[in-house]
């Protein structure tokens, strides 16, 4: 089945290269009173060969097509006044930035690459995802009040085809014990004692911040961009980096240190943009200590022995032991956060815990294993049961009854924006140059006799 919301823009990925400047410009088609150019059809040809994107059919069918449908979308937007938020916008746009940067080096690399300068891409950018986030606020508007009852799912489910039964892959659900073994202060103050000497070093002008940041850092994403973060609103960042970063005024001078959940920082100013900023920072993690770790270790085994031998079950060790706040008061049942459900798929859950529960038996309790808690960054000690496990089978209402309202609900938005669409070209002023007539379109209706 095809996923609802098919038609968004071509472009959602990337922003593109520049039109061949060979290429005569001229207007191939209108929808309503906008114009199709010839030069949009080829940039978004170019852009989608450069990234490996399919395009199922002849590019300058499929492509114009694809731009008239989110132009019926981006019009109905305007009648029904749907906004998008300018910040979210931006922070959308910045993100991309920075994505493209780390990707290709540098800002002057990027730039380079795209044949634009910064202002010009933010510009493409900015339109791009306005557009995007335009056009799905309208879709949902459009199938927000598509529901169903249970009779719905089941009488759906009835009448499908056995092989049109959707299949249902492996999926386990855990109960987790964990202990976070503590950072000895001995950890932590070398750590401090190192960023105030990378601090001393900078401020005093011997060592550029960027340096420090390529060798040292242990943000290895921005450590490749001598720490450099990209500009970002406050709500990108966590609230004691951005307290401390907002509040920085002189780029030469380094902020103090800062401790976040992902561990200590220092930080320098690149920008400040109106209520973006773009700053460097290097990050530095205190290592739990291996004694402190065999410990965890050496206690979680001895538990899991007593729930194994029936002296205490597995889900009153949770309530008299496990430090994980977040399954704590939930007998240690892990959460998927994908679903909103205990069960997971096995490419879903933490690599650590996979490897380990892979090929274990229902009620059956893993050896302890170390891990970094995905909520927090930190290293833990686990321990894991399985509670349920169920193998790769076609969805049935008693066990997958929540996947098939989805799957069907999903088909009928999908038809009901089919629907749409179809009745949108009856409405809509359409021309379209004879030399592009020549199309098995996926909506016949733009051609009109």
């Amino acid at each position: 089945m095809k996923k609802p919301f098919l038609f968004l823009s071509l472009i959602s990925m990337a922003i593109g290269l520049h039109a061949q400047k060979n290429i005569i410009d001229e207007v191939i088609w209108i929808v309503g009173d906008e114009a199709i150019l010839r030069s949009e059809v080829e940039e978004q040809r170019i852009r989608a060969q450069y990234e490996g994107t399919p395009i199922q059919g002849d590019p300058y069918c499929v492509i114009p097509e694809q731009i008239a449908i989110n132009k019926l979308f981006l019009h109905q937007a305007v009648l029904d006044s749907i906004e998008v938020s300018e910040s979210t916008v931006m922070n959308q746009v910045e993100n991309r930035l920075n994505f493209f940067i780390s990707q290709i080096g540098s800002k002057e690399k990027m730039e380079e690459y795209f044949r634009k300068n910064t202002p010009a891409l933010r510009e493409d950018l900015r339109i791009m995802f306005r557009e995007q986030m335009i056009i799905q606020q309208m879709q949902q508007k459009l199938v927000g009040d598509i529901k169903s009852t249970p009779a719905d799912v089941r009488r759906f489910f009835n009448n499908l085809p056995v092989d049109s039964i959707p299949m249902v892959p492996a999926q386990v659900e855990l109960q987790i014990i964990s202990f976070e073994p503590p950072v000895p202060i001995e950890e932590i103050n070398r750590v401090k004692e190192r960023l105030r000497d990378f601090t001393e070093r900078v401020n005093s002008g011997t060592t550029d911040f960027s340096v420090l940041a390529r060798l040292y850092s242990e943000d290895t994403e921005s450590a490749k961009r001598g720490g450099e973060l990209g500009f970002m609103g406050r709500g990108q960042l966590v609230p004691e980096f951005s307290a401390v970063a907002f509040n920085l005024t002189d780029p030469k001078k380094v902020s103090r240190i800062v401790q976040s959940e992902f561990g200590f920082h220092i930080i320098q100013l690149i920008e400040k943009r109106g209520d973006r900023i773009n700053c460097r920072h290097i990050l530095m993690k205190p290592r739990v200590s291996l004694e402190y770790k065999n410990k965890a270790i050496q206690r979680l085994d001895s538990i899991a022995g007593e729930i194994r031998n029936g002296k205490i079950t597995f889900e009153n060790a949770v309530m008299n032991y496990s430090l994980d706040k977040n399954t704590a008061m939930n007998a240690g049942l892990m959460l998927n956060e994908k679903s909103g459900t205990s069960k997971f798929e096995y490419q879903d859950l933490p690599q650590e815990v996979a490897k380990i529960v892979y090929g274990m038996n229902v009620g059956e309790i893993s050896k302890p294993f170390s891990m970094i808690n995905p909520q927090t960054n930190k290293e833990v000690v686990a321990i894991v049961k399985v509670k349920s496990k169920t193998e790769n089978h076609r969805a049935n209402l008693t066990d997958d009854y929540q996947m098939l309202k989805n799957y069907y609900e999903g088909i009928k938005r999908e038809e009901f924006i089919k629907n749409w669409i179809v009745k949108k070209q009856r409405e809509t002023y359409i021309s379209i140059d004879p030399k592009w007539q020549n199309c098995e379109f996926q909506y016949p209706g733009w051609i009109k006799n």
